[in-house]
């Protein structure tokens, strides 16, 4: 039976700055049946007791398994099922391995998704998220006080002895991603206080084909506009979307990527671009037209890849000799 590889997604960056918020609109926008998504955070050597007696951060590649992580991208990438570590962030504790098949769609999270050229090859899209340092801690706080048993004074002492890991480790994987995301308050406003009132501004960079939104660059006094700038000293498109969009600027948006996605049932805006605020739902317009693009980045890319057979099983590849990581399958 003939079947299309998997298309993967990668998003990448520091801790606590939306990774698994933005996945889990993807998953919801495409079906969940369509969709693997796994965390390369799962891949830590140690657990967080023993980082803590070793003095080492999760961020830094030594506390992680980058070959075995490569290695499973690979198969993915080919169709391959894998047998994933499991790391609880709950309890710091890794767990039971887990039996991973790629389904159509395959969303890769973390940390370190970009540290290799080895595993960077194997993504058809790289998204990279940075928002405003002060959002992130905020965000971090709020995360890792409710859901990880950790005090604030702790999440802030972490926040401090990471830095330099986060600057030598995650930042630079941003120069490998097609798209960076940046979330950040309006002017004037504390992060504390924007609430689900973000701005986002989306570099679309022409390392893959972007919908054609050339309608938005007439728009300079407009909530969501568009311009052809230097990013990085890169040719780049830059989107912008005011966290103020009113819901006939969102839906204007919204149709003209839908009509893109023909293999898709239009969802109403609601449906998606949840994020979790403590114990609270709330819902961002710029955060799902961030995940509907996101999607047609992955569907575009879906439509492009010639129909092929999965890879032949283990047995079979040792017969004919394996497939070397330097040339994945466009």
């Amino acid at each position: 039976m003939q079947r299309q590889r998997p298309i993967i997604l990668g998003i990448v960056g520091d801790s606590a700055v939306g990774k698994t918020t933005i996945s889990q609109g993807l998953v919801k926008i495409l079906g969940k049946e369509r969709v693997t998504h796994f965390c390369t955070d799962d891949y830590h050597k140690y657990d967080r007791q023993e980082r803590a007696e070793l003095g080492i951060s999760a961020l830094h590649p030594d506390c992680n398994y980058l070959d075995i992580l490569e290695l499973h991208l690979e198969r993915l990438h080919y169709g391959q099922p894998i047998l994933k570590p499991i790391y609880d962030h709950s309890t710091g504790t890794l767990v039971r391995p887990e039996y991973i098949h790629p389904r159509e769609f395959v969303i890769v999270e973390g940390l370190l998704g970009y540290a290799t050229p080895a595993m960077q090859q194997f993504y058809d899209v790289k998204v990279y998220l940075e928002p405003l340092e002060e959002l992130r801690h905020l965000w971090k706080i709020k995360r890792d006080t409710t859901k990880r048993g950790y005090t604030r004074e702790q999440v802030i002492a972490s926040l401090k002895k990471r830095e330099c890991d986060s600057a030598n480790f995650i930042h630079p994987q941003r120069k490998a991603a097609d798209i960076v995301v940046r979330f950040s308050p309006p002017a004037g406003i504390k992060p504390e206080d924007a609430g689900s009132h973000l701005d986002v501004r989306l570099t679309l960079r022409p390392t893959i084909p972007h919908p054609d939104l050339s309608y938005l660059l007439e728009r300079s006094g407009s909530a969501v506009r568009m311009e052809m700038k230097r990013a990085d000293n890169r040719p780049a498109d830059v989107l912008e979307i005011d966290g103020n969009v009113t819901a006939d600027q969102t839906a204007e948006l919204e149709n003209a990527i839908w009509q893109h996605l023909p293999d898709l049932r239009p969802l109403s805006e609601d449906e998606f671009g949840d994020y979790q605020d403590q114990a609270e739902m709330r819902h961002s317009p710029p955060l799902a037209l961030t995940q509907l693009l996101l999607v047609y980045h992955l569907l575009r890319q879906y439509n492009n890849v010639a129909r092929m057979p999965f890879a032949p099983p283990v047995a079979a590849l040792s017969r004919l000799g394996s497939v070397p990581a330097s040339r994945p399958l466009a």
